[in-house]
């Protein structure tokens, strides 16, 4: 008897097996049921693993990764998804956490219109449209970064640029994550094609698997488009946040420069010798308050002429 987290799809011609839950005892069916291997099973329960294709007796061992979004933290994660692949079977290992996925299994779960247009002759129709499900999940998440991008455009050239260097460190950190995701996609369809001669007409993969291929390689593209852009957003804002550094900077230099008169007539009146003049004189004081601030002013007006202010 199968585990309660493992569901079984079967017609005259194909064998689906959705194992909704990574645990000892699901791989222990699994071995049991198919005989697969004790190290493609060992991979499965890895908590992480690298894309890769390898092809054992009667099945072809595919592990692929695919982005999901958190939205609470704001961050793109990887999560892994293994395949099993037969003649006439195919079964597909998750950690039930990728919407597309969940949706078409639960789709051709109950939907007899589905079972009948996939589950024909061999797994290679039923694999591309599940591949095709997880790759087109892509597109909200590249608009997503996209949107966010736009919005940090706009943000900064409205005077917050302190505020943008955390988000647009989020969006470098998400592209980053995404490219490290999608970057051996393409790698390993291309093998599966390669490989499956055994098990599959290797003309009818290519038909079913091309624009799969073709869409790994436009993702690719929009992450690269991404990163550039973002690139470009963070070395501008970075130019931003430098020139306003240094017109602080020059204000201050110009307010020590203005005040440095002012401080220097005050420390020495305030040592009281004798030989000061106008030390005795009741006018002191009014008189060196006004030739300080004809002192700023003179300096001010240099300045401005200079157009240092």
């Amino acid at each position: 008897m199968s585990p309660e987290t493992i569901q079984k799809i079967e017609t005259k011609d194909l064998q689906l097996i959705n194992v909704s839950r990574v645990s000892k005892t699901e791989m222990d069916y699994l071995k049991k049921e198919f005989r697969f291997h004790q190290v493609h099973l060992e991979d499965c329960l890895a908590p992480y693993q690298r894309p890769k294709i390898d092809v054992y007796n009667n099945y072809i061992f595919m592990v692929l990764i695919f982005p999901l979004y958190k939205r609470k933290t704001r961050e793109i994660i990887s999560s892994e998804v293994d395949f099993f692949i037969g003649s006439n079977f195919l079964v597909v290992v998750h950690r039930n956490d990728l919407p597309p996925l969940i949706n078409f299994l639960n789709a051709c779960q109950t939907s007899k219109s589905k079972q009948k247009k996939y589950f024909t002759g061999n797994p290679s129709v039923l694999l591309y449209e599940l591949l095709n499900q997880l790759l087109s999940s892509c597109a909200p998440i590249l608009e997503l970064l996209d949107n966010s991008i736009v919005d940090i455009e706009e943000s900064i050239f409205r005077g917050y640029e302190k505020r943008m260097v955390k988000e647009i460190l989020i969006a470098k950190r998400n592209i980053i994550n995404f490219r490290r995701i999608m970057q051996v996609h393409r790698a390993v369809l291309t093998k599966l094609i390669n490989k499956s001669e055994q098990f599959f007409s290797t003309g009818q993969l290519k038909l079913y698997f091309r624009e799969l291929i073709e869409t790994t390689s436009d993702i690719w593209e929009i992450l690269d488009n991404l990163n550039q852009s973002v690139d470009s957003i963070e070395a501008t804002n970075n130019s931003l946040i430098s020139y306003r550094l240094n017109d602080i900077m020059k204000l201050l230099a110009i307010a020590s420069v203005c005040f440095l008169p002012v401080t220097l007539i005050a420390s020495i009146y305030s040592m009281q010798m004798p030989t000061l003049p106008f030390i005795n004189n009741p006018l002191i004081f009014p008189f060196l308050l006004f030739i300080m601030i004809i002192g700023v002013c003179a300096l001010v007006i240099i300045f401005r002429k200079k157009k240092w202010l």
